[in-house]
């Protein structure tokens, strides 16, 4: 079941190739989502897949326009069910200047219900998502599109931002 506005966000952490910080032996930074709490929003984007055409359409779109997240104060984040080194390389190809996190055990999905068991027989897989989580840690805005060709809308994540 997805988590609601009002909820506390489960705290999740995840590795990746292009965020920054320190970096492991593998060159890849761990991200804990409740280092934000008490300092600013963030904005966690669930996508199927990497190297797909909607989901590199949305990860450059927001790529492209992540100066309006920065204004909101926001700390935006996309995460797929991919290992963090084709995140990487993906990343690299499209120029996808937010850090993406690798979900490759399917937790993250999991814990904010925004997982698909089985997708067109090619296996499990993250559904496509937005969440905004507070400063207080607390769930501002959840959406689970109820399509994986569904993008969530990004104006309603902008304005869960102006009030978290």
């Amino acid at each position: 079941m997805a988590v609601k506005v009002g909820d506390q966000a489960p705290d999740i952490q995840l590795k990746s190739k292009n965020a920054p910080g320190e970096k492991d032996g593998l060159g890849l930074a761990t991200v804990k989502i409740s280092d934000n709490k008490g300092k600013k929003p963030t904005v966690l984007l669930f996508f199927p897949m990497a190297f797909t055409g909607i989901c590199t359409k949305e990860m450059c779109d927001i790529s492209s326009g992540i100066k309006a997240y920065e204004d909101l104060g926001a700390a935006v984040y996309g995460i797929s069910v991919d290992s963090p080194f084709a995140q990487g390389a993906w990343a690299e190809k499209e120029k996808i200047s937010l850090p993406l996190l690798s979900d490759l055990n399917k937790q993250a999905a999991k814990a904010y219900g925004a997982y698909i068991e089985d997708l067109a027989g090619i296996g499990s897989t993250a559904a496509r998502a937005a969440f905004v989580i507070g400063k207080d840690g607390k769930v501002k805005y959840a959406e689970v599109t109820p399509t994986i060709k569904e993008l969530p809308n990004f104006e309603k994540v902008k304005a869960a931002l102006q009030s978290a």
